[in-house]
């Protein structure tokens, strides 16, 4: 896991894939929105969150998988 060069400033791949997985998130939150499913979840921001989490791992084991 190599940094990222962003003009002269290296930044982490956590903070390309957290940034990735949220806007994943946001795309999957108002698919759900729209689908009705948030109305069968008790905690909608701790769903949101665990999805997120999820989304994280996932890009991350996936990123790793593909560089390696």
């Amino acid at each position: 896991m190599k940094e990222v060069n962003l003009f002269g400033v290296f930044l982490s791949p956590f903070l390309l894939w957290g940034t990735v997985a949220f806007l994943l998130l946001l795309l999957l939150r108002s698919l759900l929105g729209r689908l009705g499913v948030y109305a069968h979840v008790w905690h909608r921001p701790l769903f949101d969150l665990s999805l997120y989490l999820i989304l994280f791992a996932i890009l991350v084991l996936l990123a790793r998988s593909l560089l390696l």
